[in-house]
């Protein structure tokens, strides 16, 4: 019996060269993704790394995404290198152009950590996450939707700044498959239980634990 695709494969499906395995085609170390997360681009799926802006070796910030994501054409992630100072007279870097403006370099820059991205989330077409916002496992992003700030679990958000629109499931649900954690289990298990886990049984799917 097979097991679906090879997480290692850079096309999943033959037909669909739009779609990759993102962690196959990720050279920055400051990125991670988990096995099985895709990215859907028509154009350039293999250049996803254009599509996160101002992620400079420097500040060493990590964009983390876990496992089984689906990710759309255009979703963007601003990094910590495009903050500016905003409690300044000026919003203008000054200090980073040098030859005399150094003078003003600061002790520190805006930093809001790294950018996590939980497992079995889906980012719409066209989103932009904010630096170091979380999203929670399950969760849902609208299409077109800034995400400002972090994204309870199995929640659905949308618009700009994204606010909640629905949780998917119910309070006891939603932290049952927090406990759960399917998307942890080896890729045999997930293959015998996919009924389950592509369903809404939640006593089906505890029956697989």
């Amino acid at each position: 019996m097979t097991h679906g695709p090879s997480p290692d494969t850079k096309h999943p499906i033959a037909a669909q060269p739009r779609l990759v395995y993102l962690k196959t085609v990720i050279t920055n170390p400051n990125i991670i993704v988990g096995d099985y997360t895709y990215y859907d681009d028509v154009e350039h799926p293999e250049n996803f790394e254009r599509n996160v802006l101002y992620h400079f070796d420097f500040i060493g910030d990590k964009l983390i995404i876990g496992k089984f994501c689906s990710i759309a054409t255009g979703v963007t992630f601003i990094m910590n290198g495009g903050n500016h100072r905003t409690d300044w007279f000026t919003n203008y870097p000054f200090p980073v152009f040098g030859q005399g403006w150094e003078v003003a370099m600061p002790n520190e820059w805006p930093y809001k950590g790294d950018t996590v991205v939980g497992h079995d989330v889906w980012l719409g077409y066209d989103a932009t996450l904010m630096p170091g916002v979380q999203v929670g496992d399950g969760a849902i992003v609208a299409a077109k939707s800034v995400v400002t700030q972090s994204v309870a679990p199995y929640t659905v958000v949308g618009g700009n700044p994204a606010r909640q629109l629905r949780q998917r499931f119910d309070d006891a649900t939603i932290q049952a498959l927090l406990e759960i954690q399917w998307w942890h289990w080896d890729i045999a298990k997930i293959t015998r239980n996919l009924t389950a886990i592509c369903g809404a049984d939640l006593a089906a799917l505890r029956q697989a634990i």
